[in-house]
């Protein structure tokens, strides 16, 4: 298993972790051999965001005396009404729901703000005793870090900027970042891709990956497959049907992301799942299939390693991401992004101009200039 570090909160999570939404309604037993593959394989971050008693007494049981080597995502606010899933701002039904996630688990690794998507989902989480009760839980260790869940990058940018949240789960996938930040991500996974609708990766995407890689805010990536429409050929708005570890790979090679929770329900999904860690470079590559008629992504790096190898070993991709962030503003780069790019073992000065690089590209992007850009900047 590799390690990444989730930003500010310092703590080292598996790159793929487990989203147990499908786990939900399941019986133990199933529930218990998907868990046992992913401990097994050294998994170490599990998102419970399921608010029904008896799922989240099932993954309690299989974590058996596992829990104190693995780390938990679960929602405030996520609650079950009448036996009907529901997001609350009702603070006594939050306390309930949340109190019993704690009552099976001891304690919450990453405390997550539910599902702030919304302007109202903003100022009824933010702006009221919902975000102070979450500060409380973390004063108490309760839960060890303040997260935020959410599908919208303008109300997840806004989230960020108050200063509260340490981390964030965000649906990530290409299709997804493709959308106009105006439009509703669940729209698509209820009706379909057109094609038609996805040009090229939407400028607050970009600005919300940016900020979060500049603040050091760690990003888990939900819905890696669109809600299975990215895999599906009848249903991609590609021109076939992207692979499992397309997708994985997609979300791992975004800014600030440190895992990707895939919901697996089975032990044989979360194996194919983790056979992306056997496969090389070339089988793992997505570039190639998600270019569209209407290409808005030319001249911008997707950091997706198509340039690779580079003669003089420079991590192209790496090097872009920390001048994408330096972009953001010139004058005053992060003494951090300074420190990443100059620890390098090869960065933009060291490029000699060959040209292989851009040769490769499937975006057009302007390698040799940003190279240089990257060393005048960083």
């Amino acid at each position: 298993m590799q390690y990444r570090e989730l930003g500010k909160t310092g703590k080292k999570v598996s790159a793929i972790g487990l989203g147990c939404e499908y786990l939900d309604f399941k019986p133990y037993e199933q529930v218990k051999e998907t868990i046992d593959i992913a401990l097994e394989n050294e998994i170490n971050l599990f998102d419970i965001f399921m608010p029904g008693t008896e799922v989240r007494e099932f993954i309690a049981k299989a974590f058996g005396t596992k829990r104190k080597d693995i780390m938990i995502q679960g929602h405030i606010g996520a609650t079950n009404v009448k036996q009907q899933y529901d997001i609350s701002r009702d603070m006594p039904t939050v306390k309930k729901f949340f109190e019993e996630l704690l009552r099976l688990y001891g304690y919450i690794d990453f405390g997550m703000l539910f599902f702030i998507d919304s302007e109202d989902d903003y100022k009824n989480v933010f702006e009221t005793e919902f975000a102070t009760y979450a500060e409380q839980l973390k004063k108490n260790g309760d839960i060890h870090h303040i997260g935020f869940s959410s599908h919208n990058p303008q109300t997840a940018i806004k989230a960020i900027e108050t200063g509260l949240p340490e981390m964030m789960m965000f649906s990530i996938n290409p299709a997804f970042d493709m959308l106009p930040y105006e439009d509703y991500v669940f729209d698509y996974m209820d009706t379909g891709m057109g094609a038609d609708m996805f040009r090229g990766i939407d400028p607050k995407r970009a600005e919300l990956y940016k900020l979060c890689t500049k603040k050091q805010i760690g990003i888990t990536v939900m819905k890696p497959f669109g809600g299975g429409k990215l895999i599906s050929k009848e249903h991609s708005p590609y021109s076939g049907a992207m692979t499992v570890p397309q997708c994985l790979h997609y979300g791992l090679t975004r800014p600030a992301v440190a895992s990707v929770l895939p919901g697996s329900k089975t032990a044989a999904e979360m194996l194919d799942v983790l056979n992306y860690f056997n496969l090389s470079e070339a089988e793992k590559d997505f570039a190639e299939i998600i270019k569209v008629k209407k290409n808005d992504f030319r001249g911008n790096c997707v950091y997706c390693n198509h340039c690779l190898p580079c003669p003089v070993e420079i991590d192209i991709a790496t090097v872009n991401k920390y001048l994408d962030i330096a972009r953001l503003d010139k004058t005053n780069v992060p003494p951090s992004i300074v420190s990443h790019y100059q620890s390098l073992k090869s960065n933009g000065k060291d490029c000699i101009k060959c040209g292989s690089c851009e040769k490769k590209c499937p975006f057009d992007v302007p390698i040799i200039k940003n190279m240089q850009e990257a060393a005048e900047l960083l």
